[in-house]
């Protein structure tokens, strides 16, 4: 922590409570992935079914 007349200056680190990890990165690309494949196959086979 550094003070600057009034002001305080916090580092990133100092200022979150725990660590970053990205595993939120992770959930939410493999669950974009999975719904678009799904959503895809829904749509192609009803697709496939109707002609």
């Amino acid at each position: 922590m550094e003070r600057q007349g009034d002001e305080v200056h916090v580092t990133t680190d100092e200022v979150r409570g725990g660590s970053t990890p990205h595993i939120v990165r992770w959930v939410l690309g493999i669950s974009l992935i999975l719904a678009i494949a799904l959503l895809s196959m829904t749509w192609i086979t009803g697709a496939m079914s109707v002609g």
